[in-house]
C-alpha cells in the first residue's frame, strides 16, 4: 500500500504586485515569486529546497503555512486543503505545522521573556497553562540544549545560536507534526551550523518530525535530507533522493551548483570541473518564455526558449524538467 503524503503540494502560485508610485497609473506587473510548483513531503520525512538567493525558496514556505496566501493552487496538510481554511480551522491546523525562521535576531522579541517567547504558543492554543506551562517551557529548553534556568532571560542574553535554539523550543512547544526549516543555520557561524543541523536530527529522530528544509549549502542538505527540490526562479527543476541527486544531477542548474560545493580533498577538489553561469539572472518580474533557465544554460536548443518543460519521472524517484535530458 502506498504510504499516504502528509503535506501535498499542488500547482502553487504566489505573485506580489509591484508597487509604484504614480498615483493614476494602472499597474499590472507582478513579482512570480512562486510560479506553480508542486511536491509531496511523507511522514518522517525531510525535504530539502535548495536554489540561490531569490529564486523563492521562503515565499514557498511561508505560503504553504499560509503566512502569505496563495495566488493560486492547493496545499494539503493531512488531506486538509489549507488555501480553503481560514478563521479557528486554520488556526487549528497551524498547530501541527510551525516555522524556524532564518534570522534568530529578528525572529524574538526583545521586549519578551524566553518564557513568555516559548509559552505564548501554548497559551494561544490552551495546552499548557500555569505551573505546567512554566515547567513545560523548562523541558523544552532543556531538550533543545540550553540551561532550564534560563527561562526569565531576554534574547539580548544570548548568542545567536543559542536564539535559534530558542526558536526551535518555541517551533516544537504546540508538539507540530511538520516544521518548516526556513534557512535555519545561514545566519550562524560556521562553527555552529553543524550542531544546529545535528539538534534537528535528534529531534526528528525522537519527536517524529517531518521537515521542509530550506537551504542554499548543499552540502548541509545532503547531510540532512531524505530528498532534494532544485528550485530556480520561483520553479522546481529537479527532484531525487540525496545520493541520486548529488551523484547524478541531471538539471544543468543542479550541475552548475553542484559543481560549486568544495571537496574535503585538496586532489578531487583540484580535477573537479567548475561550471560558471554566464549572464545575469532573469528578473521575476517579466521572467523568460519557455524554459526558466535557457537564457543562462550552455546546452539550451531553440525549444528551450519557447515551450516550458514538463516535469517529468526520469527514473524511479528522480524527476526533472528539461527538455534536453532523456528517459533512462
Amino acid at each position: 500500500m502506498e504510504e499516504k503524503a502528509l503535506l501535498k503540494v499542488e500547482n502553487l502560485y504566489k505573485y506580489f504586485p509591484l508597487k509604484t508610485s504614480l498615483l493614476f497609473s494602472k499597474n499590472n506587473a507582478f513579482v512570480h515569486a512562486v510560479d506553480g510548483i508542486s511536491f509531496d513531503i511523507f511522514p518522517g520525512e525531510t525535504l530539502g529546497l535548495v536554489g540561490e538567493s531569490g529564486c523563492g525558496k521562503s515565499t514557498a514556505g511561508r505560503t504553504i503555512l499560509q503566512l502569505y496566501r496563495p495566488t493560486s493552487g492547493h496545499v494539503y496538510f493531512d488531506g486538509t486543503d489549507l488555501t480553503q481554511a481560514s478563521g479557528q480551522k486554520l488556526r487549528f491546523m497551524r498547530r501541527n505545522m510551525q516555522m524556524i525562521f532564518q534570522d534568530p535576531y529578528a525572529s524574538l522579541n526583545p521586549r519578551m521573556t524566553v518564557r513568555e517567547i516559548i509559552g505564548e504558543p501554548m497559551e494561544i492554543h490552551k495546552t499548557y497553562e500555569g505551573t505546567a506551562l512554566i515547567k513545560r517551557v523548562q523541558e523544552l529548553l532543556q531538550l533543545v540544549g540550553l540551561n532550564p534556568d534560563f527561562i526569565n532571560r531576554y534574547p539580548h542574553e544570548f548568542s545567536g545560536g543559542q536564539r535559534q535554539r530558542i526558536g526551535i523550543a518555541r517551533a516544537l512547544a504546540v508538539e507540530p507534526k511538520l516544521i518548516i526549516c526556513d534557512e535555519p543555520i545561514s545566519a550562524l557561524d560556521v562553527s555552529i551550523q553543524a550542531q544546529v543541523v545535528n539538534l534537528l536530527v535528534d529531534l526528528q529522530k525522537q519527536m517524529e518530525l517531518t521537515y521542509l528544509f530550506i537551504a542554499h549549502d548543499l552540502s548541509m542538505v545532503r547531510h540532512i535530507s531524505d530528498r532534494i527540490a532544485v528550485m530556480y526562479l520561483g520553479i522546481i527543476v529537479e527532484v531525487a533522493d540525496q545520493d541520486e541527486l548529488c551523484e547524478n544531477p541531471l538539471h544543468p542548474y543542479s550541475q552548475a551548483l553542484l559543481s560549486a560545493v568544495p571537496y574535503p580533498d585538496p586532489v578531487l577538489e583540484e580535477k573537479r570541473k567548475r561550471i560558471i553561469l554566464e549572464g545575469e539572472i532573469p528578473s521575476p518580474i517579466n521572467p523568460p518564455s519557455g524554459c526558466r533557465f535557457h537564457t543562462r544554460c550552455s546546452k539550451a536548443q531553440k525549444i528551450c526558449s519557447v515551450e516550458r518543460p514538463e516535469f517529468r519521472k526520469i527514473s524511479d524517484k528522480h524527476f526533472v524538467a528539461c527538455h534536453m535530458v532523456r528517459e533512462t
